[in-house]
């Protein structure tokens, strides 16, 4: 049991640590916070910082989400292995060192998804890139990506897989509020890689 809870404030306090800010302010003496949409996650990095500053930032946030989960399946935890991938999750939208403020979770939930189950991750991935692909939206392809999650999770019958997919399927919807009436609006900035 307490190695149970020191995996959890572990995983909490890694998906709190707000890499993005870190790498602006100490590489480019820039705070994300006051740059584009202010929000630190990685669509904001690459628009304000650049393409390898936001391909570190996704590394490290899918790390942070990765990580926990790893460790959850070597130790042979009695938890099921993805609750410590949701807490780190959590820890990236509520981050302790923010004042419980931070990201949207996409790339921190993707890792942890990834460390748990690659076949789910790459039909997840496969769902966002073809969404953005069509939309031009991150967030719309987020958005998207997070129900298809619960949707498979139902179809995988994992039980608390299925309970953990929906609080990160309504955290993502809910960080992404102000998009989504950006997007009804047609004023949602679109990607122009793809």
């Amino acid at each position: 049991m307490e190695i149970n809870m020191m995996l959890l404030v572990f995983s909490y306090l890694i998906g709190a640590i707000p890499f993005s800010l870190l790498i602006g302010k100490w590489f480019y003496k820039i705070n994300l916070r006051e740059h584009g949409s202010g929000n630190i996650g990685t669509t904001n990095t690459f628009r304000i910082l650049g393409k390898k500053a936001g391909i570190v930032v996704l590394l490290l946030d899918m790390f942070k989400g990765a990580l926990p989960v790893l460790i959850a399946i070597l130790i042979d935890t009695e938890m099921h292995v993805f609750i410590p991938g949701l807490a780190a999750a959590l820890g990236h939208v509520y981050s302790i060192f923010l004042k419980f403020k931070g990201g949207k979770a996409v790339a921190t939930s993707a890792g942890a998804v990834l460390a748990y189950n690659p076949i789910l991750f790459i039909i997840l991935l496969t769902v966002f890139l073809t969404t953005l692909k069509l939309s031009k939206y991150v967030s719309l392809s987020s958005i998207i990506s997070a129900i298809v999650f619960f949707i498979l999770s139902i179809v995988f019958r994992d039980y608390l897989l299925i309970a953990f997919s929906f609080i990160i399927m309504v955290v993502i919807v809910v960080r992404h509020s102000s998009n989504i009436k950006r997007i009804m609006d047609g004023t949602e900035s679109k990607i122009t890689f793809m």
